[in-house]
């Protein structure tokens, strides 16, 4: 985000950056930091974050980015993605997931039982639990599902889910996102190969899945804020998805499922 401003003349904007260091804890106070500076934007990446942001109060624009579903986090309603309200809008990460199961299935043709291990409480999981669901039925698919409300559930679950799944497929949160090692160490040991909707994951357990790539999510999201730093108003700037989706392989579990890259 700060080199697309940097490289499009922003060059003398100030620019603060806060982070919260893994700890949620931290979000509220620093949303109120930012939200009582006077700044022209203020941008938020994640769920989390973006929710303690809306919190603070509407006065400063603001632009959500990487999160999967702003309106299941409260962010938007549905009715005002293409004009937005409440002075926010954003970039999300949501793709198509029956793309993503297409994908599965085109893998392991035979996978019929479909493990899904998500935070009920996490609203970017749900949201694609809810498609992946739907999606599944659509294929032939039967969804195994099991809850985990702590990484320390993460082993645990993953090996239960394995016992009764042909294959894993892996919601974006917070809880699989940090267990995702764990994952991929059940995946090998179980034989059962696990299909992430969240790229960057798939280095540690996924063999391979289709999605946004976070650098793109980056600078559409300096976009936006460059749109806005020119007077446009947030009302006039939809929400938007990934305009570039891409393939994304672990070529060493493709080989170890004896997936070949085709």
């Amino acid at each position: 985000i700060v080199e697309v401003l940097k490289d499009k003349g922003f060059t003398k904007a100030k620019i603060k950056v806060l982070n919260g260091q893994g700890d949620q804890t931290n979000l509220n106070q620093m949303s109120q930091q930012l939200s009582s500076m006077g700044n022209d934007v203020n941008i938020s990446i994640g769920s989390a974050a973006s929710q303690a942001m809306e919190k603070a109060g509407h006065k400063t624009p603001l632009i959500f980015s990487a999160i999967t579903d702003p309106v299941a986090a409260g962010l938007i309603t549905k009715a005002n993605l293409k004009h937005p309200n409440n002075n926010a809008t954003g970039v999300t990460v949501l793709v198509n997931v029956k793309m993503q199961l297409e994908l599965l299935h085109k893998m392991f043709p035979q996978a019929k039982k479909i493990g899904m291990m998500y935070d009920a409480g996490e609203p970017n999981a749900m949201a694609i639990v809810k498609r992946a669901r739907k999606a599944m039925k659509e294929l032939g698919m039967t969804p195994v599902e099991k809850t985990v409300a702590s990484a320390s559930d993460v082993e645990a679950t993953a090996r239960a889910l394995c016992k009764k799944s042909d294959a894993l497929f892996i919601p974006n949160d917070h809880i699989a996102a940090v267990g995702m090692n764990t994952i991929g160490k059940v995946s090998t040991e179980t034989k059962t190969p696990v299909v992430n909707t969240d790229p960057t994951m798939i280095q540690f357990a996924g063999v391979a899945t289709k999605g946004a790539n976070f650098e793109d999510i980056g600078k559409q999201t300096a976009d936006m804020a460059i749109k806005i730093l020119k007077g446009k108003q947030v009302k006039d700037i939809p929400v938007e998805g990934p305009k570039n989706i891409h393939l994304v392989m672990n070529k060493k579990r493709m080989q170890f499922f004896g997936v070949k890259e085709s």
